[in-house]
């Protein structure tokens, strides 16, 4: 019981950002029987959505360890095995994450193919130089008139 116990935690928790939970939602619940490798024909989505939404209390998005016991026995039912099956198979599986991985590509991973602006370190926003009115303004001497004394 507290091998299944600590599995209801674990995917309970699953992508609640490092929090453990105690109560499951409809999603992570799906996922808990995805990932256990117990949704087939017999067993489809649509179906644990009905049963999570048969097990759950009037009004509540979640439910307890409790619920979820009852739930796994509709399962049970609903795939032609004991509750020990299914219990044995949740708590020997957990929460897989999948992730997509970039390929490779050409001009942008090789620093040696740049060209322009990009070969020499890319644009900055950051000025080289100080600026200031001595780099816009001719301040050398001049008369009256402001014609330059050289």
């Amino acid at each position: 019981m507290s091998d299944l116990k600590a599995s209801f935690t674990a995917f309970a928790s699953y992508g609640a950002g490092g929090k453990e939970m105690t109560e499951m939602e409809s999603k992570n619940f799906f996922k808990c029987i995805k990932d256990s490798g117990l949704i087939d024909k017999a067993l489809t989505q649509t179906d644990c959505d009905l049963i999570f939404t048969k097990v759950k209390t009037k009004g509540a998005r979640k439910i307890n360890f409790a619920e979820f016991c009852a739930a796994l026995e509709h399962v049970a039912a609903k795939k032609k095995v004991s509750v020990e099956e299914v219990k044995n198979t949740i708590t020997s599986s957990s929460a897989k994450t999948t992730g997509t991985v970039a390929e490779a590509v050409k001009f942008h991973d090789d620093k040696s193919l740049y060209t322009g602006v990009y070969a020499n370190g890319g644009p900055t926003n950051v000025d080289r130089e100080k600026q200031g009115l001595q780099n816009h303004l001719d301040r050398s001497e001049a008369d009256v008139r402001g014609v330059k004394k050289h």
